[in-house]
């Protein structure tokens, strides 16, 4: 099933889409109900529900502020070395996990602002994997079992801060301002719907692409990451309880902008698609301009 969350009569509610026009809608709030109260979600009944035409609600993020927000640092070989830095060895690493704040996800067609403290802003395509049960400690063979599904995302990432003074001599600077590029509103697009794990049989074999202004940046597979979904999942659950509604993204390829210098302006249209997943479109706008989920 592909599910959804929308606005619909002012008022936020979700559901699951019965063909490409006509939404089933399931109650109010976004998907976090449904999946804290059943988990698995592939194989229950939905509710019989009232319809809607698609065309009539405004598609949000699946879910709006999940419990956690995880990423994945350096996921691809390839978007380690575009960089120039020395490919990775597994055998010697752990994924580099990082958590955003929920205040980052925004929705299909929102938009997404430049941010104040940086000029260089950037896109990176991503597989998201959102947690329907509770897990610890769990196996790398039975991670995807804790899975509800899989939806589109960008990590959208300012490659500089500048707060309008000199840092210069702070070892942790680089560090810190990496991070902090990854915590602006609306830098963590997801949607446009979460398409249930029963759909996805192997998430290491999606196709997925970006493009910038209609052009091709990005274009790779899921099965180029280091670490595959179950590992990710699985180490994430040894350092923490992972929970129904937790989102964990996944890591870009190769043909991020910083390696030619090419950064995002007001004005410019990105678009995600990750094949059986659907595609995700976010314009960039002024500073002034509010996000919105």
């Amino acid at each position: 099933m592909k599910l959804l969350t929308y606005r619909r009569g002012g008022a936020v509610r979700h559901g699951h889409l019965v063909d490409s026009d006509t939404v089933a809608e399931w109650g109010d709030g976004d998907l976090g109900g449904p999946l804290a109260a059943v988990g698995d979600l592939a194989g229950w009944q939905p509710p019989t529900a009232q319809r809607f035409p698609l065309a009539d609600v405004t598609v949000l993020a699946p879910l709006l502020r999940p419990g956690k927000l995880l990423g994945a640092a350096a996921n691809y070989q390839d978007h380690v070395t575009e960089s120039g830095a020395a490919p990775l060895d597994k055998s010697t690493l752990v994924p580099r996990l990082f958590l955003m704040p929920p205040t980052a996800i925004v929705g299909p067609h929102a938009p997404i602002p430049m941010p104040t403290v940086s000029s260089q802003v950037d896109w990176e395509a991503e597989l998201a994997v959102v947690i329907g049960r509770t897990a610890r400690d769990v196996g790398v063979d039975a991670a995807l079992g804790v899975v509800a599904g899989y939806c589109v995302a960008n990590d959208v990432s300012a490659r500089s801060m500048d707060y309008g003074f000199d840092r210069g001599g702070d070892k942790a600077v680089d560090f810190f301002d990496w991070l902090a590029g990854k915590w602006l509103d609306g830098f963590a697009p997801l949607g446009p719907w979460l398409v249930t794990a029963d759909e996805v049989p192997d998430p290491q074999a999606l196709p997925i692409e970006l493009t910038v202004n209609g052009v091709t940046r990005q274009s790779a597979s899921t099965k180029d990451m280091i670490f595959s979904v179950a590992e990710l999942v699985s180490f994430a659950s040894r350092l923490m309880t992972l929970e129904p509604g937790d989102v964990l993204m996944t890591g870009t390829p190769a043909g991020v902008g910083a390696t030619t210098g090419e950064y995002l302006s007001p004005g410019d249209e990105m678009t995600v698609h990750i094949d059986g997943l659907g595609s995700l479109t976010n314009c960039v706008v002024s500073a002034d301009h509010p996000a919105r989920t």
